[in-house]
């Protein structure tokens, strides 16, 4: 991996000028700007600072495609889980560093759902079933939808995703900002 080159695009994503990232981080601007043109390898230490003042973490840098941000297509081998070992959720467009917006393909087996606690974020959420049947609960309502049926909601109010039925449900959502 380019470590400099990682380094200087989520920077400049982040919309950083070396000079506030040293300010934020306490790593020096000489500092930053050798390790962005590969004439030193920062130390683990240094690097954590720098990914702190960001807020991107040491896992986030080392797996962020930062090649990928020009791609357009993407075939069904290069979607990324980012599920647990139950439900599976494939992640349109990889992991970019700038994302905007996720686009998750979503599969809920018999019986799965998000969890006892309702998930409560910033944003905007929005899907349809494609087969299957899944409940929804946002808030105090609740609805099974049915292969077609689609749903757009605003994320600060608690909700929860549950296949109760005896057949595997599949949708597509979307939501901005992402919060993977």
């Amino acid at each position: 991996m380019d470590v400099g080159k990682q380094l200087k695009t989520i920077r400049t994503i982040k919309g950083m000028s070396q000079r506030e990232l040293a300010k934020l981080s306490g790593v020096t601007n000489a500092m930053i700007s050798q390790i962005e043109k590969n004439q030193v390898n920062p130390s683990v230490g240094s690097l954590k600072k720098l990914l702190d003042a960001m807020s991107i973490s040491m896992g986030e840098f080392f797996t962020i495609d930062i090649e990928a941000e020009d791609k357009i297509f993407f075939t069904t081998d290069e979607l990324v889980d980012i599920g647990d070992n139950t439900i599976s959720m494939l992640l349109v467009g990889g992991k970019k560093a700038d994302r905007k917006m996720a686009i998750i393909r979503e599969t809920y087996p018999p019986g799965a759902d998000t969890g006892t606690d309702f998930m409560q974020h910033d944003g905007e959420e929005g899907g349809i079933v494609l087969r299957g049947e899944i409940e929804l609960q946002v808030g105090k309502q609740t609805q099974v939808l049915k292969p077609g049926d689609s749903y757009y909601f605003k994320t600060r109010q608690p909700h929860r995703f549950r296949n109760k039925g005896k057949v595997e449900c599949e949708l597509i959502s979307a939501s901005t900002p992402p919060t993977f």
